[in-house]
């Protein structure tokens, strides 16, 4: 264990007790699990008064990019990617004519809003709001929706896989049990065009491979391993607790992907054993990490301004941390009631060309009273 110098006024124990007339700032290496400084300034760190450059914190309004129709490769609209990993809206009102298959990159799929029925390889699932759906690279899937249905997609490059809890145990956050796994006791529900075929499209190198048959290729009538579609909601999600430590957001890590993980903040109890202990996170320079937060449902207590639907973008290199209203409004909070899904990524996310008309352009001064 690495042992911390300390110098000047500082609170001994991090996010608790900060001395005066300061704000806490958390230097911090490989997101929150590496070498780290604290550094307790007399001004916010995000106190700008303007930002030109790449390093700018955006933000996006997703809601007009839910679409609709059947057509997924068409409709998926990408916001923001890399090497490893590419984010994008996708919105669905009808079944898809056809069977999807990403020979590129493991699937995620996050409900925002609407329910259906999510069909696949190893069978058929029900879906609905606040599901996230998990498809294996390389299986065929497809969409049939009861209602309209907003999606936020994420491809990862690198297998998907669920964290270790560590000294946790297996069983925190979620119980593994309550992954929902498809099973093929019945048939997909897609049938032949007008030629008699049915049709699979696959996603390979970012260019669409038709193939048909003269049956259906989702034919499947059992299955046994390791490897599987699954369902996981948020309501099974059982955040971890602190009441008198900030917890960072890396405690709450839904999923891993190749340099990137994604994680989920689910409704909790805030930090109420210790009047002086951080109720909001605490001022961060992503040094090693691009950070990305959708926003389900709820209200978003550390940001002013942002509703369900919306996307906030906060590139490494800049400071980033609660608006000053949200820090005034949780002294006397005593719950945190949000839904949002954070994806962070170790090499930078560009912004794809989707995303600039749903920008809002003065994000990057929200921070400010002015």
């Amino acid at each position: 264990m690495d042992i911390p110098y300390v110098r000047g006024r500082v609170a001994m124990q991090a996010h608790v007790g900060l001395p005066e007339g300061t704000y806490e700032e958390e230097y911090a290496r490989n997101g929150f699990f590496g070498r780290y400084a604290h550094l307790y300034r007399k001004n916010a760190p995000v106190g700008w008064t303007s930002i030109e450059g790449p390093c700018k914190p955006r933000s996006f309004d997703l809601r007009p990019a839910f679409g609709g129709g059947g057509d997924l490769f068409a409709l998926r609209k990408p916001i923001l990617g890399n090497a490893d990993v590419r984010c994008s809206t996708l919105g669905l009102t009808e079944a898809m004519p056809y069977l999807a298959r990403n020979a590129d990159a493991d699937e995620l799929f996050f409900v925002h809003a609407g329910a259906g029925r999510f069909e696949t390889d190893f069978g058929p699932l029900p879906y609905e709001t606040g599901d996230y759906l998990y498809v294996p690279r390389g299986t065929c899937f497809r969409f049939a929706p009861s209602s309209p249905t907003a999606m936020l997609s994420m491809e990862s490059r690198g297998e998907i896989t669920l964290p270790d809890r560590g000294m946790l145990g297996q069983h925190a956050l979620f119980d593994p049990a309550v992954l929902r796994v498809p099973s093929p006791d019945e048939a997909c529900t897609l049938g032949p065009d007008a030629s008699g075929q049915w049709e699979v499209r696959i996603l390979r190198e970012d260019q669409i491979t038709r193939v048909r048959y003269p049956f259906c290729p989702m034919d499947v009538v059992g299955w046994k391993g390791t490897v599987t579609p699954f369902v996981l909601n948020v309501r099974d999600i059982r955040p971890v607790l602190s009441d008198r430590y900030h917890l960072p957001p890396s405690a709450h890590t839904t999923f891993l992907l190749r340099n990137a993980v994604v994680c989920t903040f689910a409704p909790r109890p805030m930090e109420n054993g210790d009047p002086t202990a951080l109720k909001v996170p605490f001022y961060h320079s992503n040094i090693d990490f691009d950070e990305v937060l959708f926003y389900h449902r709820g209200e978003f207590f550390s940001r002013a301004g942002i509703e369900p639907g919306m996307l906030t973008f906060h590139p490494q290199g800049i400071h980033h941390g609660p608006h000053p209203k949200a820090y005034e409004r949780s002294k006397s909070a005593t719950r945190t009631e949000e839904v949002a899904v954070m994806l962070d990524t170790k090499n930078p996310l560009a912004v794809l060309d989707a995303a600039t008309p749903l920008e809002n352009p003065n994000y990057y001064l929200s921070w400010s009273d002015r």
